[in-house]
């Protein structure tokens, strides 16, 4: 399976959604995306953001320090 893959490391809320969107806007249904990302709010903002698009987070996990990956289902 291939994966779609947004660094949103060093960026803070809300850049790591922004670039999130702007990086997915012709993405094919279907792909699935994984954006790193360490910010605080990381997580509960991406995961804010599928709920309003209607996307599906597959997973979550930790990467180095606070960093965590999260895989999305477009």
């Amino acid at each position: 399976m291939e994966v779609f893959r947004i660094d949103a490391t060093g960026l803070r809320c809300p850049q790591p959604v922004l670039k999130l969107a702007m990086d997915t806007v012709n993405i094919a249904k279907g792909t699935v995306v994984q954006i790193d990302g360490d910010c605080p709010t990381f997580e509960a903002d991406i995961r804010a953001w599928c709920d309003r698009r209607g996307r599906a987070v597959l997973s979550v996990r930790p990467l180095a320090g606070e960093a965590k990956a999260i895989q999305i289902q477009f």
